[in-house]
């Protein structure tokens, strides 16, 4: 039976969470959350007589630590992590320590913040013809970034990126964009601590991208999305063309 959960709690909106996230959150005999990312409303359905603790000061041995001593007592454990715990997450390492133990997990997944800012900013990733792709990435920090992955090489393609962990380095965002061959022009949007109370969502170009990211007071939890096709969305899809048949509908 399942006793460990990893669940994605979405960008910071309680209400963006899945059911079934919810609901092993409500079950939950232990509750690890990312204090510093989720706000503690995500976690307040735990039962009374849950354990709710902040993961922010732990190391990932003293984790794993409370998820095998509540698995040991018969209990269950929700792992709750920011947005989807697939993107910049650390549940690789986690699984892996629970696998050595012989300990069953499920991950759940969420809304991850580049889908939420999307629709705070009520634009869209891709356009009719033009814009098909969507590049999640970063710029290197800490962390570095291969360069056959940079975002000047993303750039190049024309897709539309979603720019995580770069909150601060709008500047450097911006050379790298122009050096990849997009033009001023096209329509950046900076989202801040989106889906919490906070958000900020601001709409940019490439050539307006630090001066926006400053006003929108840019830090940690900042993300960009840049977006080349955001002028052509007025193409229409073929989806609901009436010269496009597909198997419920006939050409017409």
């Amino acid at each position: 039976m399942t006793k460990v959960f990893f669940i994605g709690a979405g960008p910071g909106d309680p209400e963006l969470i899945t059911v079934k996230g919810l609901k092993r959150i409500q079950c939950a005999d232990l509750v690890l959350y990312a204090g510093s990312l989720v706000p503690r409303e995500v976690v307040a359905e735990a039962k009374p007589t849950a354990k709710i603790v902040d993961s922010a000061p732990l190391t990932l041995e003293e984790t794993h630590a409370l998820m095998t001593e509540t698995v040991a007592g018969g209990g269950i454990v929700a792992r709750v992590h920011t947005g989807d715990p697939a993107l910049y997450g650390a549940v690789a390492e986690q699984a892996a320590l629970l696998e050595a133990a012989n300990i069953d997990y499920e991950i759940i997944p969420g809304v991850t913040s580049a889908c939420a800012a999307a629709a705070a900013a009520k634009v869209s990733f891709t356009a009719p013809e033009t814009v098909q792709s969507l590049v999640i990435t970063r710029l290197p920090g800490r962390t570095s970034v291969p360069e056959a992955q940079s975002v000047r090489r993303f750039a190049a393609t024309g897709a539309a990126l979603a720019v995580y962990l770069s909150g601060t380095m709008a500047g450097e965002l911006q050379a790298e964009l122009l050096a990849g061959g997009l033009a001023p022009g096209t329509p950046v949007v900076v989202a801040r601590q989106v889906g919490q109370q906070e958000e900020v969502v601001v709409h940019t170009d490439i050539a307006g991208l630090t001066e926006a990211a400053a006003a929108a007071g840019a830090g940690r939890q900042t993300l960009f999305l840049v977006l080349p096709g955001l002028d052509a969305q007025a193409a229409r899809s073929r989806l609901y063309h009436p010269g496009f048949g597909h198997g419920r509908r006939e050409a017409r």
